[in-house]
């Protein structure tokens, strides 16, 4: 039994907010600044109010509709965020709530920027191990609520989306490979050290990142594990039809498809659009991409992501 993906579907909050409305707010910034270091030209904002669960329920209902099933035919939902709703209850069971399905198993994975990676990658084994028969899989952010908007290194990378894809058992494979990874050890590069104790904010409760550190971590893992799930499934990374890695940044993407040998043509690139969102950022430009037409039946897929923790994961996927 195999694993296929039958829909997609995606959802960004809100007008585009450029970067110039960003240094119009008041942040020491401009648009060539963040052009040329980035990429980003804009991102979208959610409202105040909005969050995690709302965006990934419209984006799961786009891919329900285009998968041509039902909420009440899932089995299982699995949802990648690290801005979610509550504490708990999950997030991936207020998405169930929203939807009116009862009974499927819904949990949340924290990957951050790998998250939709994993959350993929779990999915399909639910899928391959014959337990369950159809997934939804949703990477859904509110990065805008953790950002230090004092902090222009950081504050103007992120935005706020949700994208998801529905997976379904068959005879024919369709997830071809999959891999995950993390070292722990990297923890300091990336992350927001902060919590919640006895009803107070201890720590420091907004994204604090090692640039440099990250460019150099992220360009290595993201060749490493495109090479390796291109291997378990017995191809050439020159194979690929397209590759989509997580839009961080557009100097990371180059570097990496570099790196890779793949012709920047066959990269799918939202970052200038969406800026960096996290969980959400694969699954948006994977809809984007079935949406417009460049992906067709029969080609093949390669999407990966790399956040704090450090994790980092890939799946090849065949349409």
């Amino acid at each position: 039994m195999y694993a296929r993906l039958i829909g997609t579907g995606s959802y960004l909050p809100g007008t585009p907010v450029s970067n110039q409305d960003l240094a119009a707010r008041g942040i020491d910034t401009n648009d060539e600044w963040i052009v040329t270091r980035t990429g980003i030209r804009s991102r979208h904002l959610a409202n105040p109010g909005t969050t995690s669960s709302e965006l990934g329920l419209v984006a799961a209902q786009r891919a329900l509709e285009m998968a041509g099933i039902s909420a009440a035919d899932l089995d299982l939902i699995v949802v990648a965020t690290s801005t979610p709703d509550f504490i708990f209850p999950s997030t991936a069971c207020l998405i169930q709530a929203k939807l009116g399905n009862k009974g499927a198993a819904a949990f949340d994975v924290q990957a951050v920027c790998a998250g939709f990676t994993y959350a993929l990658g779990i999915a399909e084994k639910f899928i391959r191990s014959g337990s369950h028969k159809r997934a939804l899989v949703i990477g859904a952010e509110v990065f805008s609520r953790i950002l230090d908007w004092n902090d222009r290194g950081t504050c103007v990378l992120f935005g706020d989306g949700a994208g998801a894809v529905i997976l379904e058992a068959s005879e024919k494979p369709g997830i071809l490979a999959t891999a995950m990874h993390a070292d722990g050890s990297q923890n300091g590069i990336l992350n927001v050290p902060g919590q919640i104790c006895g009803g107070q904010v201890t720590g420091d409760p907004f994204l604090r990142m090692d640039g440099p550190a990250v460019f150099k971590f992220a360009v290595r893992v993201l060749a490493d594990i495109a090479d390796e799930v291109c291997h378990i499934a017995g191809i050439q990374t020159g194979d690929v039809d397209w590759l989509i890695p997580h839009q961080a940044n557009i100097r990371i993407i180059e570097a990496t498809g570099k790196k890779l040998g793949v012709d920047r043509n066959k990269v799918i690139v939202t970052v200038d659009r969406h800026g960096n969102t996290s969980a959400a950022s694969v699954p948006l430009a994977l809809d984007e991409a079935v949406r417009d037409g460049r992906i067709q039946r029969g080609q093949k897929v390669l999407v990966e992501g790399v956040g704090g923790g450090f994790t980092w994961g890939a799946a090849l996927l065949e349409f």
